[in-house]
């Protein structure tokens, strides 16, 4: 007979007659701790009368399949040990029986963490970092870790977040592309990271946050944006891959599918958008980026049409882009510009870089941006550039899309918000 270890809290306390059953999740999932009255050590018995729900336990025993007991193997234990003691009442409980708003959950998050549904969200999201590690280190990309601090705005906008530096004032990063764009002036002609973000917007959405991360890849020698849409594509399905593969179990607590895209993506470009919304009922101004609505409507008729949760939406208006994206040659309003759409969200952004150094500071200065202020960037333009191009998608919003949640901050361990720095 193996003997086995269970430790976990314990989520359930029911009395039945002359059995006590603990029901106790555990890192791997539940387990039924059954004690008898009558046939368990004292100590044991002891031991239960001082428990409460999310103490948690160690057990020792033979584990082993009940089919009457519907949460999983149950353990009759020989051993039971208090690791440490709850206090009561709770803050929230943590089952989810008992309904409670999201801040509340928030404010308390270990104890709203200990769910198999809501430990579900964090390992589909590790699946999808270690899904997108491997794509690209199998596609011989170079992971690389660029800096979290900046010596000036990194867009040159005013959404940023300032920090002390010594004596200097310093900013967090809004997108780390820049740095990964140098990179590969440096002759690293293929990047991807994962790392942090942070924009501070007064938004109170449910799709935005002040601090999220963001998986992506930069690479050189591209002709046009569309090599960067192939590229993402290609990612995206082996991502669907392996959820399907290592997550189905997860999936199915939040009644979700991820089926594998078909591609290639459908593609909406600008200006033609503009006739398209308006066949739809929504009606734009040339020139004008679109809006959460225009996201919805062109996203079921993608669904119509193409039978694909994702589309791509190219070509945006320069005027609503950062400075170093690429004009299209025949129309300089429009811009080389991408958003990949899953289920009606925007998930990632990304197209083609510019690499000329006269476009590049035309376009700093049609921005109104100091030269100055982003000569740390441009001045290596100076010197040499291949085409290059890359995507950042945001990681947090894109395993909210995956699973159905309605709030970006439950895919979030802990979450900043404008109003949130705690816990």
């Amino acid at each position: 007979m193996t003997k086995s270890q269970v430790t976990g809290f314990v989520e359930e306390i029911r009395m039945l007659g002359k059995i006590t059953f603990l029901k106790v999740l555990t890192a791997k999932g539940y387990v039924q701790l059954t004690i008898k009255t009558d046939s368990t050590d004292p100590k044991i018995l002891d031991t239960v009368k001082k428990l409460t729900r999310q103490s948690y336990v160690s057990a020792n025993g033979e584990l082993k399949s009940n089919p009457s007991v519907k949460v999983g193997p149950e353990m009759l234990p020989e051993a039971l040990e208090i690791v440490s003691l709850s206090e009561e009442p709770l803050p929230l409980d943590p089952s989810g029986k008992t309904p409670v708003e999201l801040e509340t959950r928030l404010n308390w998050r270990s104890l709203d963490l200990r769910s198999l549904k809501n430990k579900a969200i964090f390992k589909v999201q590790s699946k999808i970092a270690e899904a997108f590690v491997e794509f690209f280190s199998k596609n011989g990309f170079v992971q690389v870790f660029t800096p979290a601090l900046m010596g000036s705005p990194s867009e040159g906008g005013s959404e940023v977040f300032s920090v002390a530096y010594f004596d200097k004032e310093a900013f967090l990063r809004q997108d780390p592309q820049l740095h990964r764009d140098l990179t590969l002036l440096g002759g690293l002609d293929k990047i991807f990271e994962i790392g942090p973000a942070w924009r501070a917007e007064l938004s109170h959405t449910p799709r935005h946050m002040c601090e999220h991360r963001v998986c992506a890849a930069e690479m050189a020698d591209i002709k046009d944006e569309m090599d960067v849409i192939k590229v993402e594509e290609d990612m995206l399905c082996y991502i669907a891959k392996r959820i399907n593969e290592d997550c189905l179990k997860e999936l199915e607590l939040f009644d979700a599918k991820f089926d594998v895209p078909k591609t290639p993506f459908p593609v909406i470009r600008f200006p033609e958008i503009y006739d398209l919304l308006e066949k739809l009922g929504k009606k734009l101004n040339r020139g004008d980026d679109y809006d959460r609505e225009s996201e919805e409507l062109l996203a079921k008729y993608v669904m119509e049409k193409y039978g694909n949760e994702f589309y791509v939406v190219n070509g945006f208006p320069f005027s609503v882009k950062p400075f170093y994206v690429v004009k299209r040659d025949d129309d300089p309003t429009w811009a080389r510009s991408v958003d990949i759409m899953f289920r009606g969200m925007e998930i990632s952004t990304g197209g083609q870089r510019e690499h000329r150094y006269d476009r590049l500071m035309a376009q700093v200065k049609e921005k109104n941006m100091t030269p100055a202020s982003i000569e740390w960037f441009t001045k290596f333009f100076r010197y040499g550039a291949p085409t290059l191009g890359g995507f950042s998608i945001g990681f947090e919003r894109f395993t909210m899309q995956i699973l159905g949640i309605k709030n970006i901050r439950e895919a979030t361990l802990y979450p900043r918000t404008p109003e949130r720095l705690l816990p």
